[in-house]
């Protein structure tokens, strides 16, 4: 065909998705937008018969209006299809689910993620928790879990406590006993520094049964011979170090102590253990003879 100056016309080209926004939607982001422009109509109409007079009451009409978008948004394809759980180890996917409450096939745009984020957060091994609505299908949940560090014993009873020193509610000690003790009131917001310090030393935190808080300022360390080794308020990694050191080179806690007082720098102060009882002074020992009967 030909124009007025007798130039071919070319056919006319269509225009599609990627040549207009620079991609091709996918079939996720045609239903959402499907989904999202029914929620529109639906508004519209709703604001509608309210103008009309059939819906008297403002909040009448406030809930018929969430409750009609939410249904129309399910059918539309805003509904629930997948829960995906990233970061669960030790917490229970029974528990996890219960807190989402999320019915498969239900509005998604009906589930609050900010209450099931801070209703995550109570379980006893989540640490942290992020929920997210991914449209038009999926409930993304990512977990980030407490980590044991040591058993907690106070009043008789053994507890878990996490890095921060929370205790880990609900859970058995006794599935942990290979983690160290500590003892004390303040024993666990020490915690994690002492088992760095331990830490340092492998071989010598294998003797440690237990650390003991004192005074709310320093550690003993109670080995699995019975030793006590009193550790110094400060500098307390110098001192640790210096014990290793010693039982490595000299078998130290081998020997037949109470215990090791590492408590000044400049001295090692060693208690022996004596199996029999020191005799009295012979003053004494004359005052009971002469002791009438």
């Amino acid at each position: 065909m030909f124009g007025r100056k007798g130039k071919s016309r070319k056919p006319a080209r269509r225009v599609g998705w990627r040549r207009v926004l620079g991609w091709r939607p996918s079939g996720r982001a045609l239903k959402a937008g499907a989904a999202l422009a029914v929620l529109v109509a639906f508004g519209a109409g709703g604001a509608y018969l309210w103008k009309a007079g059939a819906i008297d009451r403002v909040e009448d009409f406030a809930d018929a209006l969430r409750a009609g978008a939410l249904t129309a948004s399910a059918r539309a394809g805003l509904a629930i299809g997948e829960v995906v759980v990233e970061g669960r180890e030790r917490t229970s996917a029974r528990d996890v689910l219960a807190v989402l409450d999320a019915r498969r096939g239900g509005p998604i745009l009906a589930f609050d993620p900010h209450a099931a984020k801070a209703e995550l957060e109570t379980l006893p091994w989540v640490r942290r928790a992020a929920v997210e609505r991914r449209l038009p299908d999926t409930i993304h949940v990512r977990l980030e879990e407490r980590v044991p560090l040591a058993l907690w014993q106070s009043r008789g009873r053994f507890n878990v406590i996490d890095a921060e020193g929370r205790e880990i509610a609900g859970v058995d000690p006794a599935a942990f006993a290979r983690l160290p003790v500590v003892v004390g009131d303040d024993a666990p917001q020490h915690a994690a520094a002492l088992v760095a310090l331990l830490d340092t030393e492998p071989a010598m935190r294998a003797r440690v049964s237990a650390a003991v808080r004192v005074g709310g300022r320093r550690w003993n360390l109670n080995l699995d011979n019975g030793v006590i080794v009193n550790l110094p308020e400060t500098n307390a990694g110098a001192a640790y170090e210096r014990l290793a050191q010693l039982a490595r080179e000299n078998g130290l806690v081998e020997r037949d102590l109470v215990s090791v007082d590492l408590r000044l720098p400049d001295r090692l102060i060693l208690r022996a253990r004596d199996a029999s009882p020191a005799p009295p002074p012979a003053n004494a020992q004359q005052r009971r003879a002469n002791r009438p009967t």
